[in-house]
């Protein structure tokens, strides 16, 4: 017989970092609208680093950082519950004492320049890979790099890049052998923005930030390379693979507290002389959000369980991300929908949260390239009907 319930340990930390949500980080929540709606970020850089530094002080800092690097290694389940608790609250904090996957396999001195300064929050990273003319179709890109003796000279455009703004260096992919066959001839570089690239802000109808980063010949040494030339394809997929379930996670946390705003409008909202929870109609909207919910967690936990254990979860991720970014949209139409026009308005967060959810649908890889990838996979046999815990 499966066993789906966790450890006591596991109990434990869930518990403690719900604790902490609810008390040290929903509390800015008020704040947080305040300053978006008046065009500032939401938290500052400060706030969220005296979050960060509470936290540690619990023993929550670098949840899946290696220990040998003064993170607590929680793993791929761990951190998925723990990205639940955080997705229950539209605050953007994020645990301390992490880096980029990816950041650890540079050699010693990068990881002195990059790695560590990351991890302890000197320095702050962003991943550059998508352009305006290759977004999930990554093998596209067409930003260059030309060897020029020691140096290599970048000349290209990347867009939607989360951190971009902000960000003092870029992992960033460039071709360096175009005549190489598809997924190859692509390298990844270390950039420091004193480096010459520059970032312009692109607005959104969330709260997401990103922005286009302009390559404009930047001289790069060659021993900002990370890992090796024409192998940093490899690098880029580890990057997308290895947190995708982590999105769903969120959307799973945001949807629970979402439904949980919507059963106490329920109870509360008198229609004809009846709370509107008596009403068959917001009944099923509930039923249907709940069943959603818990659909979305188990295949997202799934996919971290193979993950933890070894197996490729490529195929799981990609289902447990539709499945999550999809419940969480339709979840939040319902409850707008049942709030009914104090749902539209921003005296309530639920407008801002439905914007912020649309996002999951478009990033990482979009619905329509889940789809693909999970058709892809079928007909190929990659994955089998019927099997389980493969």
């Amino acid at each position: 017989m499966v066993d789906f319930s966790l450890s006591y340990e596991e109990k434990q930390v869930r518990d403690t970092i719900r604790s902490f949500i609810e008390k040290e980080v929903m509390p800015l929540e008020q704040d947080v609208l305040r300053n978006e709606r008046a065009g500032r970020p939401g938290l500052e850089d400060g706030a969220i680093r005296e979050l960060q530094l509470k936290a540690k002080k619990a023993g929550y800092w670098g949840i899946n950082t290696p220990e040998e690097y003064g993170g607590i290694n929680l793993g791929p389940v761990m951190s998925a519950i723990i990205a639940m608790e955080v997705g229950r609250t539209f605050v953007p904090f994020g645990f301390g004492g992490e880096a980029d996957n990816i950041l650890y396999a540079c050699n010693e001195k990068q990881k002195q320049e990059y790695l560590l300064p990351t991890i302890e929050g000197e320095r702050r990273s962003c991943f550059a890979i998508t352009e305006p003319g290759a977004g999930s179709d990554a093998r596209n890109i067409r930003t260059r790099a030309i060897r020029d003796g020691s140096d290599w000279i970048i000349r290209g455009e990347k867009i939607f890049i989360t951190n971009g703004n902000e960000a003092d260096f870029v992992m960033v992919f460039a071709v360096t052998n175009p005549d190489a066959s598809a997924g190859e001839g692509v390298t990844c570089f270390l950039v420091d923005r004193d480096m010459g690239w520059k970032s312009e802000p692109i607005s959104t109808m969330g709260e997401w930030g990103p922005a286009s980063l302009v390559f404009e010949d930047v001289r790069v040494p060659e021993t900002n390379i990370l890992g090796e030339v024409d192998r940093g394809f490899e690098l880029a997929m580890q990057w997308i693979g290895a947190g995708r379930y982590l999105i769903p996670a969120g959307a799973v946390g945001a949807a629970e507290r979402l439904l949980s705003m919507a059963i106490e409008q329920s109870k509360n909202r008198v229609s004809m002389g009846r709370p509107i929870a008596d009403y068959q109609a917001i009944q099923w909207q509930i039923a249907d959000s709940y069943v959603q919910i818990e659909s979305a967690k188990w295949l997202t936990l799934l996919s971290a369980w193979q993950l933890e254990n070894g197996i490729d979860s490529r195929h799981s991720a990609s289902v447990a991300k539709l499945t999550g970014a999809i419940m969480a949209n339709e979840v939040v139409d319902r409850v707008l929908q049942i709030h009914g026009g104090m749902g539209y308005t921003k005296e309530l967060p639920i407008e801002r949260w439905y914007r912020e959810l649309r996002l999951l649908r478009i990033y990482e890889g979009t619905d329509e390239i889940q789809r693909r990838t999970i058709a892809r996979n079928l007909l190929r046999g990659y994955a089998k009907l019927g099997e389980v815990g493969s």
